[in-house]
């Protein structure tokens, strides 16, 4: 049996469209394909009857500075982000992000639009671009919008984007300024298993030895991505030392939702290691804002 019944593989946005508009039957996007073919093959995923190949889509695969932004097509490769000097210089927890996503050989394939598309709220670029601030470009048959990252989530694997009708074309980030710096890291499973028991990514601004302003995300920590807007609050305008890392520690503790997972972790686990991470990321994010 066909996993699908139509191929297509268009090279600009308006062929995109124009195929989802006329196919057949039922419709979906695709890119590296490694959680979509799977779901197809194994039976999680209704039968489509035909896939846009969206890789050829030249305002998808790009990944530029456009004036103070960074912009990351949806179906750059996330490998590719992974290497790429600009998201080095502007988006280094994306990179940290990115650089543990699955394997080698899936990375190369893999793309960032796919990761976000999901809809997983521990998904490591999901949390990573809730923390960098991002902005989400949209097309439809009605054209293209710009929308807040976190607007894109619904609940676990529900997405807002209609991806029969719509398409992620790509991700727009504040460029990096003197004296802000942004980290990524995660406690996974051992034993090869991709799936992070906790993951936080920061991004921060100083002066000095005050934090400015600061962004804190933290997986899974409820149904969708979010912000520690609690304890972002006790971080602005105070200095980095132990009062204040305690008292932050506090909050993020008490605005956490953290569930018990049997393939992850208990919520007691995680509510026991996140201390630890979350300075971690914290203190590496502040020394490389110096």
């Amino acid at each position: 049996m066909n996993l699908w019944q139509e191929y297509l593989r268009p090279t600009n946005l308006s062929q995109a469209l124009k195929a989802f508009a006329e196919a057949a039957g039922p419709v979906l996007p695709v890119a590296g394909g490694t959680d979509l073919l799977l779901d197809l093959k194994q039976g999680r995923h209704a039968p489509v009857h035909t896939l846009v190949d969206v890789t050829s889509i030249a305002e998808m695969t790009v990944l530029e500075l456009r004036g103070h932004e960074l912009f990351v097509g949806a179906a750059v490769p996330v490998n590719r982000i992974v290497l790429d000097p600009l998201a080095g210089a502007h988006a280094q927890a994306l990179i940290e992000a990115c650089n543990l996503i699955a394997g080698p050989q899936v990375r190369n394939v893999a793309t960032l639009g796919g990761n976000v598309a999901h809809a997983l709220p521990a998904a490591d670029g999901t949390i990573a671009l809730t923390a960098l601030d991002a902005q989400v470009e949209v097309a439809g048959l009605a054209g293209t919008r710009r929308v807040p990252f976190t607007s894109l989530f619904l609940g676990p694997g529900k997405s807002a984007i209609n991806k029969s009708t719509e398409l992620i074309v790509g991700f727009y980030l504040p460029q990096i300024e003197k004296g802000q710096a942004s980290c990524f890291k995660r406690i996974m499973r051992p034993q090869g298993v991709a799936l992070p028991i906790i993951n936080v990514a920061i991004w921060l601004a100083r002066a000095s030895e005050t934090i400015q302003d600061i962004r804190i995300a933290v997986g899974p920590g409820g149904p969708t991505p979010w912000r520690a807007t609690e304890t972002e609050k006790i971080f602005s305008g105070r200095p980095m030392n132990d009062e204040t890392l305690d008292a932050a520690l506090e909050a993020l503790l008490a605005q956490v939702g953290f569930r018990s997972s049997a393939r992850r972790a208990s919520a007691d686990y995680r509510r026991h290691i996140v201390g630890g991470l979350f300075k971690e990321v914290l203190y590496t994010a502040w020394g490389r804002a110096a």
